[in-house]
């Protein structure tokens, strides 16, 4: 996974790197503020970019928005000390496929990363449940269901936390079978990950 990396401290830009150039991964660039963050972006062309909030001259939402805008399949993580419950549902709301906070340890965000290549969205447990809390107090409009049960049951597992490979073990079902749901679950509700599709169903009342 080619892996470019944005924030504004360079000292943590520098750990960042080390660490996943220790566990295998390529980085390919680095920025210190969101402008030229984007620019380099655009012009590399990242599997993976870990990009925090608050950076000078444009912010990571704003990059975030930028990017998925004109090439969405490029994986974006926002990695930050904001634990602000209006920018992580912000960011999930535009598209990113994970919100980790640098407090996280080495082993975690490892994991997190990794488990980005398997379709899984890298978010804590703890991030996923004010998420969910949050749209659960939204008011849900009133929608006929268009999941079918079988990816119900696989909505629900995600929303649980679980990885494609439990949910596989819990249904009784391949991993393939698995990942082909989730690409359904995406299209039917017009989403681009499993996070944004959990918090979608859940408000319009489908789990």
């Amino acid at each position: 996974m080619r892996i470019f990396v944005a924030d504004d401290h360079s000292l943590f830009r520098d750990g960042v790197i080390s660490l996943l150039e220790a566990g295998g991964y390529e980085v390919i660039g680095q920025a210190g503020d969101g402008k030229t963050a984007l620019e380099k972006i655009l012009l590399v062309h990242p599997d993976l970019v870990l990009l925090d909030i608050n950076m000078p001259e444009m912010d990571g939402l704003q990059v975030l928005k930028r990017i998925k805008k004109t090439h969405p399949e490029i994986l974006v993580v926002i990695l930050t000390i904001s634990e602000d419950e209006s920018h992580l549902v912000e960011a999930i709301q535009s598209g990113a496929d994970g919100y980790l906070l640098k407090h996280l340890n080495s082993n975690e965000f490892l994991d997190m990363i990794s488990g980005l290549a398997r379709g899984e969205a890298a978010i804590t447990r703890s991030m996923a449940s004010r998420l969910f809390k949050h749209v659960g107090q939204q008011a849900p409009p009133r929608v006929e269901p268009v999941l079918s049960n079988r990816e119900v049951d696989v909505l629900r597992l995600v929303a649980a936390g679980k990885a494609n490979r439990e949910i596989a073990e819990s249904l009784s079902i391949s991993e393939n079978t698995v990942k082909f749901h989730l690409k359904n679950i995406l299209i039917k509700l017009n989403v681009s990950n499993r996070t944004e599709a959990v918090m979608v169903a859940v408000k319009r009342e489908l789990i």
